[in-house]
């Protein structure tokens, strides 16, 4: 997961604080891999959260977790609004193929 924020410089420490309840909050559900924040060298006040689960599943079942929704779900709500799931590329593996989702579970 990929999650931009964009963060006025005045507001760049509680950010920073926040993000890292956060990151602590996701790093104790399961599926969780490892997660960082970062900061763009060239435009500040740009940030990013990462994480990697093992799964997308992990990933939307630790949204619903009690510590998530009270410390990390606030925080994301605040993130620019684009897609923020990428999948690993690697050489010589297929990727994922995006299908139309049917209502109708066929």
């Amino acid at each position: 997961m990929v999650t931009r924020f964009r963060v006025a410089d005045p507001d760049a420490d509680a950010f920073r604080d926040r993000a890292d309840a956060a990151l602590a909050a996701l790093a104790e559900r399961p599926g969780f891999v490892w997660g960082q924040l970062g900061r763009n060298l060239d435009e500040p006040a740009l940030w990013l959260i990462t994480t990697s689960w093992q799964d997308v599943g992990s990933y939307r079942r630790a949204l619903s977790a009690y510590d998530v929704k009270v410390t990390a779900v606030p925080l994301l709500s605040r993130a620019i609004d684009e897609p923020s799931a990428y999948e690993h590329v690697e050489a010589g593996r297929a990727t994922n193929t995006a299908l139309p989702r049917r209502l109708d579970g066929r």
